[in-house]
Formats: C-alpha cells, sequence, structure tokens
C-alpha cells in the first residue's frame, strides 16, 4: 500500500498542480464571461400613444381600432431612460390577414429601442372596426 502511494510521487503532485492550475483557468474564464445583469434602476416611465395600424398596401378600407390611444409602461438603465423620446416608442396593430368579421379583437404589439424594456400595455388588446369593402 505504501508503494502505491509513494511510487511516482513526482509525476502524481505535478499532475494535481496541472489539474488545479486548469480548474483556476476555467473558473475565471467562466466568471468573466457571464452576461452581466442588466440594471433596470430607472424609473418606469409612461406614455400615452396612438395605436398605428398595418394593413396590406392592397387594403384600402379605413380601419378604426377602439381604443385609439394606449398607456405604455416601459423601464430600462437610467443612461438610456435620460435620452429616451416618446416618438421612439410605437404601438402598432397588425391587419394585414383580415378578411372580415364582427367584434374582432387585436393584441397592441409595442417597439422600444434597445437597452428599453416594456412593461406593460394597457389594453393589451383593442377592437377593430371593419368598414364594409366597397
Amino acid at each position: 500500500m505504501k508503494d502505491l502511494l509513494i511510487k511516482d510521487l513526482v509525476w502524481k503532485l505535478f499532475s494535481l498542480f496541472l489539474a488545479l492550475i486548469i480548474w483556476v483557468t476555467v473558473d475565471k474564464i467562466y466568471i468573466e464571461t457571464q452576461a452581466p445583469s442588466v440594471s433596470l434602476a430607472g424609473e418606469p416611465a409612461t406614455y400615452e400613444k396612438q395605436v398605428l395600424i398595418i394593413s396590406s398596401a392592397a387594403d384600402v378600407r379605413d380601419f378604426r381600432v377602439t381604443p385609439e390611444v394606449v398607456t405604455v409602461t416601459v423601464r430600462g438603465p437610467s443612461a438610456v431612460m435620460e435620452v429616451l423620446q416618446a416618438s421612439q416608442i410605437r404601438a402598432t396593430v397588425d391587419l394585414t390577414d383580415i378578411v372580415g368579421a364582427k367584434d374582432l379583437s387585436r393584441r397592441v404589439e409595442v417597439s422600444a429601442p434597445a437597452g428599453v424594456t416594456l412593461v406593460s400595455v394597457h389594453p393589451a388588446t383593442v377592437g377593430v372596426i371593419l368598414p364594409p369593402k366597397r
């Protein structure tokens, strides 16, 4: 048993040392590559936005949505929120695939600049009023 522990002791210690170096290096690389958490410390901002309607170019009907205005709440880092302008946030409803229906409602899609996170949209859906096709 003594021979099992002492035989090639230098190589065993060298292997242990190399394993330790590899472990420390990999651990350091892993910690450095972790995505830094985005600080959402900035206060949320609320905007009243007109809902923009997206429809096909061939469909010339005069679509309307109710309500026409939604409340959009966004949040982001303080540096981003300080320069954010209301015109950079858009609330849209996609009506490109509508043929005809009654009591139709669609979800409001909100787009915002990079670094800005959508907190809420109220109301989340709007009713669509379809005029008759001519």
